[in-house]
């Protein structure tokens, strides 16, 4: 806390290392929360054709549910070995797309084994509506309707292998399902191998098997033990480069897939244990290229969902900036600030949750490292970014913070500060009622006011001490409200702040 006028470093003093400190302990805990945000998610693929076959036109209806004996009577078409079996098998899938049926289907004795049979017979259209009728059960939102599927986990695994893109699809978004709803199906999965299947097969040409497989390992690495059970076993595979490589083909091999590995990666650098294999591969510098890349067809005609693409990149760049490895984590790319600003423009008004991933980017940019500091005053981005003050709470602090960064690099940085206006666009910010909102902002007050004579001065004259008394009241700010005053008020002479300039070598 700030319990003295003059600062200095101590116990009873807030030296700039506290301040740091302190910053980061909040942003540990913000970071937490944001790295808790997942997309688990199940996937279902239906085609016209299904529709067609159920009499309907293809649009999306609710289905009343069968009978007990209707649903019987469906099991025992599918199991005789006549010619209609197939037309009972396609009556079945569509039946199977109410919740009701499902939980009636796998309650009788020898229904899923019935399927199994089918799914692993030599015949391609039996093979094909049998895999739809358990693409349909492992859709339920019922745990116990999902299970009754784990039999059929080793041969899902089995036919990746397959010549058929469509029914390898299908066997894919299959298994993802499973693995969202049931740990006994993900622990039952990887003793079959798993992991090595899904090596083989990341290096299919085709897209549709590469975004399946995608939306299968982020399911994957997603499960709570994925950091113990599963992410060691991706890391001994080969697996890592090809995730790697296909996010950083970004548009060129479809956006589909290299939006589900991005993710992918997100969710292994969430994880804390993979990271120093994600830089030996060149991670941060791929990643940095893939956003340069991509904010240069935001002025042209950018494809539908960029916006998933782009969150997850900005997500691993910001987590691997703060990674302490044995690598140099490092990148010195002023291009990389005008990619944010660029990114900040294109999605600000339609996906303003881009504008927090684009702040937390900045401030691990711009934290220990005056090159991004400099750039973003040389390149005339500040008032872009002090605009961005409103956007909302969490906005309002990631700016405030970046800002800090900036001022904790001393007094010529302060300066640009002050020559750029920053002062009356803090005001605003004191009157605010979020008391974490405006601590960060009396924390910037304190480096502006400690580097910058001036800046306090100005800050009298446009009556921003009003503010402050506001504050006294404050429990969680009257310490450091009262001691901006004390800082304020007295004449503003050199020998008000020069005992302070010693510390200064404690900024980065």
């Amino acid at each position: 806390m700030w319990g003295r006028r003059r600062r200095r470093p101590g116990p009873s003093g807030c030296s700039a290392e506290e301040l740091r400190a302190r910053r980061r302990e909040r942003e540990a805990a913000l970071r937490k929360a944001r790295r808790q945000e997942q997309l688990v998610s199940k996937r279902l693929l239906r085609e016209d054709t299904a529709a067609e076959e159920g009499g309907q036109d293809g649009a999306e209806i609710v289905l009343d549910p069968l009978s007990e004996d209707e649903v019987l009577e469906l099991l025992r078409g599918v199991q005789r070995g006549s010619e209609d079996r197939k037309r009972s098998l396609s009556r079945l899938h569509w039946a199977l797309q109410n919740k009701e049926t499902q939980q009636k289907f796998v309650r009788l004795d020898g229904s899923v084994r019935t399927l199994i049979g089918l799914f692993t017979s030599n015949l391609a259209d039996l093979q094909m509506e049998a895999a739809r009728c358990l693409h349909e059960l492992s859709h339920s939102s019922d745990p116990a309707v999902a299970e009754a599927c784990l039999p059929v986990t080793p041969y899902l695994l089995t036919y990746l292998s397959g010549h058929s893109v469509e029914f390898t699809e299908l066997c894919l978004y299959t298994l993802g399902n499973l693995v969202v709803e049931s740990e006994a199906v993900r622990k039952q999965l990887l003793p079959q191998g798993i992991i090595p299947v899904l090596a083989s097969c990341i290096q299919s040409p085709h897209e549709a098997v590469l975004e399946g497989l995608g939306y299968v390992l982020s399911q994957l690495l997603q499960a709570k033990e994925a950091p113990a059970e599963i992410i060691p076993l991706v890391l001994d595979s080969v697996l890592p480069q090809h995730m790697l490589r296909l996010a950083c083909s970004g548009l060129k091999a479809g956006i589909g897939a290299a939006v589900e590995f991005a993710w992918c990666l997100h969710y292994i650098v969430c994880s804390h244990t993979a990271n120093t294999v994600l830089l030996s591969l060149g991670a941060l510098p791929a990643l940095t290229s893939l956003l340069l890349d991509l904010a240069s067809e935001i002025p042209q005609e950018a494809p539908e969902g960029l916006e998933l693409l782009v969150c997850p990149v900005l997500r691993c760049l910001s987590n691997l900036l703060t990674e302490e490895t044995s690598y140099e984590v490092q990148i010195q790319d002023e291009r990389l600030l005008i990619t944010l600003f660029l990114i900040l423009q294109c999605f600000f008004q339609q996906h303003p949750f881009i504008v927090q991933e684009c702040l937390w980017l900045l401030n691990n940019l711009t934290v220990d490292e005056p090159f991004f500091c400099s750039a973003l005053l040389s390149l005339d981005l500040l008032p872009a970014l002090l605009q961005l003050l409103p956007c909302s709470q969490m906005a309002s602090v990631l700016v405030l913070t970046v800002l800090c960064n900036i001022a904790e690099k001393g007094p010529a940085y302060c300066q640009q500060l002050h020559q750029q206006a920053a002062l009356p666009l803090l005001l605003p910010t004191l009157t605010l009622p979020d008391p974490e909102v405006v601590g960060q902002c009396l924390e910037l007050l304190h480096l502006l006011f400690l580097h910058c004579p001036e800046a306090a001065a100005d800050f009298i004259r446009q009556g921003g001490h009003r503010a402050l008394e506001q504050h006294q009241s404050t429990p969680q700010l009257q310490e450091r409200a009262r001691a901006l005053l004390d800082m304020v008020v007295q004449p503003l002479g050199a020998s008000t702040f020069s005992p302070c300039h010693p510390t200064l070598s404690a900024f980065p």
